[in-house]
């Protein structure tokens, strides 16, 4: 797998060495990349009879769909004031419709296809300060009253420290429908079942080349794939495929530990239900429990792209943190990857000709919706656009600078929101 010291990795199921595409095949759809979104691409276009071949660079959840938090959130990292201000109160609400139908989905395919991905509901975002309790109490206020959103429950400072074993949290929103999952594990699921649907996955197979037209053609390493429509699903791995489709997204680093195992009575004593976690910081802190009873804690975030060789002991520490009583626990696991996030934070979907479709910026809200944007895209080449071309009416810029300084120039701009967590 992408990463030995990933616990995921160490505790992924069992998965077949897949070939390298070495010749030329016609289907009539190629999916690029490999994650959640391509997987899911692949299951509903096969699902629907179409014939698929899907090419990964390295191996099936190589990136973020391998790696990350693992949390399954309803909503957008945008928030829905950047919709309603860009897109009207309507279709606002269809989006984040939609956004909750993807908790939905997910939970249909992995019983469906008995993906054992340890799947478990309930989340929490927490509040360290006081202005942060009247924050979540007024997004609660809001999500009920405009969005019909009932799932929601506040948590008092007893109560969420009854839940989470930690003195720094003194209030929580609590979501019974949104929950958390072995992100490895789901997309390996995915990829069977889209390979029991009929599509073909190829790994270690990276793309070169995008040949546009109305038969498409994806150049690889080794060969070739002539395809009626392309579908796109790079994210942060976009690279010089589609240079418009970089300039709008900005690779951003985000590292996990896990301890060693703690045993079931003292993880208890951590997290009183087995529920996901995160702060509403800016750079926030997430946090659960694994199947064998280890806290997986995720923080600190890398603008600049780089992996800091001190990773492990900075996320310890900021472990440390919320959970004192873990100083003489030893971490086993650490690992680090990339997310993509736009300017808004805003999902970017859309076309680049109108047979080549793409999926991208999800900034950290990828568990569930990724799987329903392979099925709005599924859709669409069906010929039932509406829901997709909703999602490609959101305005995206691209970030400043250029590809030699937005970097440095995003490094600058997020110092000053950094700074807002200590107010």
């Amino acid at each position: 797998m992408n990463d030995n010291r990933s616990y995921y990795a160490a505790s992924a199921n069992p998965s077949p060495q897949r070939e390298t595409l070495r010749d030329e095949i016609t289907v009539d759809v190629c999916v690029v990349g490999g994650g959640i979104a391509g997987c899911s691409t692949a299951l509903h276009l096969a699902e629907r009879g179409f014939r698929v071949a899907l090419v990964e660079a390295q191996q099936v959840a190589w990136g973020a769909s391998g790696r990350s938090g693992g949390q399954a959130l309803f909503g957008f990292a945008s928030g829905q004031d950047v919709l309603v201000s860009q897109l009207g109160r309507d279709t606002a609400r269809q989006m984040f419709d939609v956004s909750v139908a993807a908790l939905d989905l997910l939970k249909d395919r992995v019983q469906r296809h008995a993906i054992d991905c340890d799947l478990h509901w309930g989340q929490m975002h927490a509040a360290i300060k006081q202005r942060q309790i009247v924050e979540l109490q007024s997004w609660q206020s809001e999500l009920e009253r405009d969005y019909g959103y009932q799932s929601l429950s506040w948590l008092d400072e007893q109560a969420t420290q009854k839940l989470v074993g930690s003195q720094r949290y003194i209030g929580g929103l609590y979501d019974s429908r949104s929950g958390h999952l072995h992100p490895l594990n789901y997309t390996l699921g995915l990829a069977a079942a889209a390979e029991s649907a009929g599509a073909r996955i190829f790994e270690n197979s990276p793309v070169v080349r995008l040949e546009k037209g109305d038969t498409a053609t994806v150049v690889t390493a080794q060969g070739r794939v002539r395809a009626a429509h392309v579908a796109l699903c790079c994210n942060a791995y976009i690279g010089d495929l589609a240079p418009e489709l970089r300039a709008r997204i900005m690779p951003v680093g985000t590292y996990i530990v896990a301890t060693e195992p703690l045993g079931a009575a003292r993880a208890a004593t951590l997290l009183s239900e087995n529920v996901a976690v995160t702060d509403i910081n800016f750079v926030l802190d997430y946090f659960r429990l694994s199947a064998d009873h280890r806290l997986l804690f995720g923080g600190r975030v890398s603008y600049s792209g780089l992996d800091a060789r001190n990773t492990l002991k900075a996320t310890r520490a900021r472990m440390l943190k919320v959970f004192p009583q873990l100083a003489d626990t030893r971490i086993d696991y650490a690992w680090g990857g990339f997310v993509d996030i736009t300017m808004n934070r805003a999902p970017d979907f859309g076309r680049l000709t109108p047979n080549v479709y793409y999926l991208q910026g999800f900034s950290g809200h990828g568990i569930a919706l990724t799987g329903m944007a392979g099925q709005l895209v599924a859709e669409a080449i069906q010929g039932q656009a509406e829901r997709f071309d909703m999602f490609g009416k959101i305005e995206h810029r691209r970030f400043p600078g250029g590809p030699a300084l937005r970097t440095p120039l995003l490094v600058l701009a997020m110092t000053w929101f950094r700074m807002r967590d200590f107010i």
